[in-house]
Formats: C-alpha cells, sequence, structure tokens
C-alpha cells in the first residue's frame, strides 16, 4: 500500500485489535476511527485515545480506511461486517484477526459489495495488554489467508505469516487454544499443588521454562522426561494415591499423552491411566 492509503479503521477496541493498530502505526499508518458497543462505551474511548483517533459508530467508522482491521468476537464478525458495509471504501482491505474463522466469514459482506478485498490475520501470540502485546509482535509467527497484501502487513509489523486454508482453521485453533490457555491452565494445578505442601509456584519457574524449550528445541518426544518416559508405574501409581481426587482426571490425561509420546505399549499404564469415568480412584484399578 502505498503512502496515501495507510489509513486504517478498528472495529474492535480489545487488546489484539488495539496492538495491532498501535504497530501499524509505529510503521506511519494513521487510525481514523475506532469502533466499539457505542462510540462512548469506555473501551471505545480509552482505545480511540491510545490510538490518537476517534472513537465512532461501527456504520461509519470504516470511512476513509483503505485497511479495516475486525477484532470483535469470532461470533460476531458477519453481523459487524454488515453492520460496517456503508462505509467501507471501494477497494478497501478488510482483515480480521480471529484464528477459529476464515474468509468465509466474509461471503455475506461480498454478496452486497464487490471490489472490496479482505483477508485474515492471526498472530500466534498472547496479549495481556497493548503495550506488551506490541513488544511481543516482532518474531512471533501469524497465520494469514486472503489478500497478497495481508502478509506484507504481517511482516511489517515484524510478524512471521504463513498461509492457513480454511479447511485447517479448526484443528489450527484448537492448537493455537492448548498451546495457550490449557497451558496456563496445567500451570494453575502446578500452583494449587504447590501450595498443598508449602513450596512457592515460582520455584517451578526454571523447570517449567526449560521444559517448554527442550520441547521446541529437541521435539516434545526427545524432550519428555520422568516416570511415564521411564516406564516406572510405581511412582506413577504413588502419584495417584497422592493426589486429591479432583486433581487426578488432569493428572491423568496428561499422563496418557506423555505415554502416546514413548510409543510404547504398556498394558499396566493403560490400566492405571484410564477412563476416570469407569473408576473412582487408583484402588479401584
Amino acid at each position: 500500500m502505498g503512502e496515501q492509503q495507510r489509513t486504517v479503521a478498528l472495529i474492535g477496541p480489545g487488546r489484539a485489535g488495539t496492538t495491532i493498530a498501535l504497530g501499524l502505526m509505529d510503521q506511519g499508518w494513521t487510525v481514523v476511527g475506532v469502533g466499539g458497543r457505542a462510540p462512548d462505551a469506555p473501551s471505545t474511548a480509552t482505545a480511540a485515545a491510545c490510538l490518537a483517533s476517534r472513537p465512532a459508530l461501527v456504520s461509519e467508522v470504516a470511512r476513509g480506511a483503505a485497511l479495516v482491521l475486525v477484532a470483535t468476537p469470532d461470533r460476531a464478525i458477519e453481523q459487524v461486517l454488515l453492520t460496517a458495509e456503508p462505509a467501507i471504501e471501494p477497494g478497501a482491505l478488510v482483515v480480521h484477526l480471529a484464528g477459529s474463522r476464515g474468509l468465509d466469514v466474509f461471503a455475506p459482506l461480498l454478496e452486497r459489495r464487490t471490489g472490496v478485498r479482505v483477508g485474515a490475520l492471526h498472530p500466534l501470540q498472547s496479549f495481556p495488554s497493548a503495550t506488551i502485546g506490541l513488544e511481543r509482535l516482532p518474531g512471533a509467527w501469524a497465520a494469514v489467508a486472503g489478500d497478497a497484501a495481508v502478509a506484507e502487513i504481517a511482516r511489517s509489523l515484524g510478524l512471521r505469516p504463513f498461509e492457513l486454508a480454511d479447511a485447517d482453521r479448526g484443528r489450527y485453533h484448537a492448537a493455537a487454544v492448548i498451546a495457550s490457555n490449557h497451558l496456563v491452565a496445567l500451570l494453575g494445578q502446578v500452583e494449587r499443588l504447590a501450595a498443598t505442601c508449602s513450596v512457592p509456584f515460582e520455584a517451578f519457574a526454571p523447570l517449567a521454562i526449560a521444559s517448554v524449550q527442550n520441547a521446541f528445541t529437541l521435539g516434545p518426544a526427545e524432550a519428555l522426561t520422568g516416570p511415564v518416559a521411564r516406564g516406572d508405574l510405581a511412582t506413577v501409581e504413588q502419584h495417584l494415591r497422592d493426589l486429591d481426587p479432583a486433581e487426578r482426571d488432569a493428572y491423568r490425561a496428561l499422563a496418557r499423552e506423555a505415554a502416546r509420546l514413548t510409543g510404547r505399549r504398556d498394558t499396566g499404564l493403560d490400566r492405571l491411566l484410564g477412563d476416570l469415568r469407569q473408576q473412582s480412584g487408583p484402588s479401584a484399578e
């Protein structure tokens, strides 16, 4: 896009959209408007101030924008696009940031409009705040689809784009959820168990960080250590005895995944890690 076209409208004033818009501002883009639930909603006003822009109605926010970023909840994208459609400029590029949705989400918009370009850009990164998110953009990967300009925009932000087909979106997004949300939930279990034995949660940080680094350096199978990798059935059984029953389900589930990584079959371990819906605890096996 030429310098005269570096205008962007943001629909959805959350952390992800604000982070991407801030990154574009660093590249010389101007944010012409921010649309949210309402122009006077606190989230809309805050994002607009952060982006040196103005809050606007969704139905008007795209006016004058060469790029329209849609950063709303996934289920709301189609309706938001139809609301914004009257103000979308001819030839504008409309991009959503959702991980679970592909180009099919633009079908209702494209039925009404011709000449509008569309794409998807999903950064594989966590944005606890827009400021921290901006620091995390360079070097992160991003799933892209649609118009070729989407990959160019991703690269300008320091992202590493890769093409993702609509048919692969569900499995891709599930992997992203596991890598982020499920990993955090697992560390929540570590925190709970650490508290029961008066060990600081922070004590596990070097181990957890090194394990993740090993998995990406060596590959998960080679990085795996511990009792399941050793075939140490007695230790796994002792863990299940010592754990509160409410903690056993997660332990069993992840131990089964560890066993899958080993590539071995152990009928004793299989029985021990059997479905909790069929068993009341270790003593039932």
